[in-house]
């Protein structure tokens, strides 16, 4: 596929996640989205309603994240947390699954915890970040098997936070899995033009990053 860079900032959740993110660093980053018309701005919680009132008048989305970026919280919370992100205007939420019950082989709790959200979520598109750096290839088979029966919208590989991001191999292993029924998110060290198209031609939907603005301007008009 021939990209361009408006073809490319759509596959793109431009993202800023770490704790130390200010207030005018969110607002630049929706400047930033408005600017390049990004598929959305993807930001902690606290900062949905301001990006809502940011992006209002745009065709990009919100996006959050549920129970990040340990996955370890109370499926209630996680519920919860989904639910008030959505109403305060979040259009897509990120939620890591319990990464320690997937290592338990208790897939059935994993897969709970996933529907929980999705229900608590209402319209919105959720994505389901199985963090591929802590799980085997079978692992991460099964996450994404649990993923697509709780009714996802997304499966993700990584948070970012973890100790490695996405990968090519994962993101097939991951198309392979859930076919036409899901769609992929690749995110977690993914910094240029390179690192985006590899992701995509491997089967990814959507990308996420924080060097977004970098990643398109290696690419003409």
């Amino acid at each position: 596929m021939e990209w361009s860079k408006a073809s490319l900032a759509r596959t793109i959740d431009h993202t800023v996640l770490k704790a130390i993110a200010t207030e005018q660093q969110i607002k630049e980053l929706c400047a930033e989205a408005k600017t390049y018309n990004f598929a959305s701005v993807c930001v902690n919680p606290c900062w949905v309603p301001l990006c809502a009132k940011e992006l209002a008048s745009t065709k990009v989305m919100v996006c959050t994240v549920i129970g990040f970026p340990l996955g370890a919280n109370a499926t209630e919370i996680k519920a919860a947390e989904a639910k008030l992100a959505v109403e305060q205007g979040a259009h897509e939420v990120d939620m890591v699954i319990n990464i320690g019950a997937a290592k338990s082989g208790d897939w059935k709790t994993v897969e709970y915890d996933i529907r929980e959200v999705i229900r608590a979520a209402g319209k919105a598109t959720v994505k389901v970040i199985i963090e591929t750096c802590y799980l085997t290839d079978d692992e991460k088979v099964k996450a994404c098997e649990a993923a697509k029966r709780a009714g996802a919208h997304f499966v993700k590989t990584s948070t970012g936070f973890g100790t490695g991001g996405a990968t090519v191999e994962d993101v097939r292993l991951m198309k392979k899995t859930v076919g036409d029924a899901l769609k992929v998110k690749a995110s977690g060290g993914i910094r240029t033009y390179h690192d985006a198209i590899k992701m995509l031609e491997a089967g990814a939907d959507r990308i996420g990053a924080s060097s977004s603005v970098s990643i398109i301007s290696e690419l003409p008009e």
